[in-house]
């Protein structure tokens, strides 16, 4: 890595201007996971891409350990990026993503990002099956209002969202997202929900078990505007 003194752009690993995008603290945080990674062997094979999102997410979590339960459809990472790159809207299960993730919206490509919840009903209805909750709701009500729009789909919280959606385009009442980042945490539900993404066959970005959360889907999100926007730049 290096940085002119005159000039506010870092240059990577890779060759890639950076056009100050990101923080130093930032770069100097990448640096020391890179070192932490590299002897494990776990960069081999990936794309760069696919590098810097493990590295956004480690980054994130601020452990380690969370890499190797990253797991991606092929070329999931790449469409992603191009789905973002073309304005795909973006829309996350719960107002702290979608707060972490507008910003880094708004600099690179002005993606629309919108939360669920806009479309949850304030209680869930009484009579309701015990799968319903405020969040699968809200997701059945957000796919009907953004039928026509790409989606970029992020579920950090609720894996009942997560379900909804997945029930939703097996059935053909919805088209596929251009990616869902299915990385819902907790113990209930979220084991079945991330293997329900897994099967699928949706272009799909997932943590293995319990662990995820809103920082870590829209870490993974950032990860993929950013790298589109320094492309474009390229």
């Amino acid at each position: 890595m290096a940085q002119s003194e005159t000039s506010q752009h870092w240059i990577d690993h890779q060759g890639i201007d950076h056009h100050g995008i990101d923080h130093p603290i930032f770069r100097e945080s990448v640096r020391r996971i890179r070192a932490w990674l590299e002897p494990t062997g776990i960069y081999q094979g990936l794309s760069p891409l696919e590098q810097e999102l493990l590295e956004r997410l480690v980054h994130s979590s601020g452990d380690v350990e969370v890499a190797p339960l990253v797991a991606w459809s092929p070329q999931a990472c790449a469409l992603g990026a191009a789905a973002v790159a073309q304005g795909a809207v973006i829309l996350t299960d719960t107002a702290m993503a979608a707060a972490a993730v507008a910003p880094m919206a708004r600099r690179t490509f002005a993606n629309p990002v919108h939360t669920l919840l806009e479309w949850a009903p304030p209680t869930v209805p009484e009579g309701g099956s015990a799968s319903q909750t405020r969040s699968s709701l809200g997701m059945a009500a957000a796919l009907k209002a953004l039928d026509a729009r790409p989606l970029v789909v992020l579920i950090g919280s609720a894996p009942t969202a997560l379900e909804t959606l997945l029930d939703g385009v097996a059935a053909g009442s919805c088209p596929a997202p251009a990616l869902v980042i299915g990385m819902p945490v907790g113990f209930v539900g979220v084991a079945e929900s991330k293997r329900h993404l897994a099967e699928s066959g949706l272009v799909h970005l997932r943590l293995e078990g319990p662990k995820g959360g809103a920082g870590l889907v829209a870490a993974a999100c950032n990860a993929l505007l950013r790298h589109g926007y320094l492309a474009a730049l390229a």
